[in-house]
Order: C-alpha cells, then structure tokens, then sequence
C-alpha cells in the first residue's frame, strides 16, 4: 500500500514509518516543514509539504500522493502546554484532521485510515487497568481536543467515507533499531528528561511525593507494530474502533532505578510536593491483542530504558 504518513518526522512517526517501510509499503511522509528544512529521513520515503491548517495544501499533497491509506500522527502533543493555549490544541489536532478526512473524503474515499490518539481520553478513570469501554473524560485540552478527533473520525467511518482504528497510546519510550532510531526530546516525559541528566544534559529529575505513582509504558517499536496491525488487519470499511496500547506498569521510583542501573550513572533527584493526579493509571490491551493478534515484543522496562539510552548516547 502506499501510505501517507503526517507527524513522519516526530517520535512516534518516525518509528512507524521505518516499520511500514520495512513490511514493504510505499511510504510517504508529511511535514509542515520547508522540504529544504526536512532532516534525512531513518526510512525509505518520498516526502511531501501540507500544513493540516490550510486546506489547500492538503489536497494538493494527497493529490500528489494518491495514498490507499493514511497513518495520521501529526499535532501538538503538551498537556501542560494546551492549558495555556487550549484554541490553538483544538485547531491544530480536531481542526487539522477535519481537513484531512474532508479532503479524503473528496478525493480519496475508502481509505484506510490509523490515528494516534492517547490515554489522555480518559481522564482520571475509576477502574483500573483501563479499558476502551471507560467514559472519556479528559481533564485537559489536549485530551478533549483527541476525543473530538476520534468522534470526527467515527463518524467519517459512519459515513462509508474510511475504515479507521484509533490507537489510544499510554506512554511512548524507547527507541528503535537498537538506538538507530531518534531519541525522545521530550523532557516534560520522566524517561527522557532521567536520560537526560544522565548525559550530563539535565541537572536533576523532579519527582512529585515519593514516586510511587504508577504508569503505563510501551516501546515506540511496539507502538509501531501497532500501526502497521490496525493498517492491515483493521480499518474495515464503516468501522473506526479504538484500541489501548499500553505494556508495562511501573513507577516513577522503579524508572530512576533502572535508568541508573542501565547507564551507570547517578540521578539526582528533587522531591517536590504530591500533587492531585491519579496513583495508578495502566492499559488492559486485550482487545488489540484479540482482534489485530498484537502483543508488546519489546516492552520490558530494562529494555525501554536501553534502547532510549543507546539512542541519547548517540547524540
């Protein structure tokens, strides 16, 4: 198939299109970018300019590209970050996908389509582990502004106009082939900023309490193998269901440990107060695993950790 990949360039993209590439299909990448302004791609891709907020280019790259399917991760993505500008969240990652799936619709009806969503659709759920079944009750902008994408999404599968999965994603870390891949940036996410200090980058991890708050991590490898499942084995005609993809619970307490014992370095660590958020929050995956045969093949802590560390030591 050939497959258009938005957000190619970030974390997770990158990741999912080396793994498309791999299995054979013809990838294209997206960026909002100047193309003169595109880093080298990890992954065999043609690549191709549209800014999700402008209409036309949007049409004109799928024009161009023809995609029998759509792997769609591009968007803002701080929690934090969408309190401060909640419009903007809402325009970029409801608004932008609006157009994507209206230009689809015009153009390219029947196409499968994949969207990386997040656990932050949840909230602050009841009942652990999480299931797709929980009410979506986010509690940020960010999260509200992934519901309204899924419900935009469901009803273009309601329509005829696709097939659709959305990927409720926990927490992305990792790296892939074996720290070939991009390191995770990001570090408002507790791997990546612990990583970080030991690298000598970052002076110290803050932890809120005692660290004994839990949650729930995939590798972006596994998180890819999502995407490449859902592609052809989900998305039936009509249909948009959502999927968990999470793996491994652990505490912030259990990730410093073993990232000092990975890199064999030491993480200096602040305690500020507890705050109000949930103590627990991890993934039941059953239902991907049942009905697209996924399971999480390198999503063991030690190595999420080592992967990451591989990938930050190459910067």
């Amino acid at each position: 198939m050939r497959v258009l990949v938005t957000g190619a360039f970030g974390f997770i993209g990158t990741a999912v299109g080396r793994r498309l590439a791999l299995a054979g299909h013809d990838v294209v990448a997206v960026t909002s970018r100047p193309l003169g302004a595109v880093p080298a791609p990890l992954f065999p891709c043609r690549v191709v300019r549209a800014d999700l907020r402008e209409e036309g280019s949007v049409r004109a790259a799928l024009a161009d590209a023809r995609p029998d399917a759509v792997c769609h991760l591009a968007g803002l993505g701080e929690v934090r970050e969408s309190f401060e500008h909640p419009e903007e969240y809402h325009a970029v990652n409801a608004g932008g996908t609006k157009t994507l799936l209206d230009a689809l619709t015009a153009t390219a009806a029947g196409t499968r389509f994949v969207f990386a969503s997040s656990v932050a659709v949840y909230g602050v759920p009841e009942r652990q582990p999480v299931t797709e079944d929980a009410p979506l009750l986010p509690t940020s902008p960010y999260g509200e502004s992934k519901v309204a994408t899924e419900q935009a999404i469901q009803a273009a599968a309601a329509s005829g106009a696709i097939g659709a999965a959305c990927l409720r994603i926990f927490n992305a870390a990792g790296a892939v082939a074996g720290g070939a891949g991009g390191a995770d940036t990001n570090l408002s996410r507790v791997i990546p900023k612990a990583l970080a200090v030991a690298a000598g980058q970052a002076g110290r991890v803050e932890v809120n309490g005692d660290g004994s708050a839990v949650r729930d991590f995939v590798h972006v490898d596994d998180v890819a193998s999502a995407f490449l499942l859902a592609l052809e084995n989900g998305c039936l005609p009509g249909r948009a269901p959502a999927y968990n993809v999470g793996a491994t619970a652990a505490s912030v307490a259990e990730i410093l440990a073993v990232t000092g014992e990975v890199t064999g370095r030491p993480i200096p660590v602040v305690r500020n107060p507890p705050r109000n958020e949930p103590r627990v929050l991890i993934s039941d995956h059953t239902r991907i695993g049942d009905e697209l045969g996924w399971s999480p093949a390198r999503s063991a802590l030690r190595e999420i950790v080592a992967d990451a560390w591989a990938a930050v030591s190459r910067t």
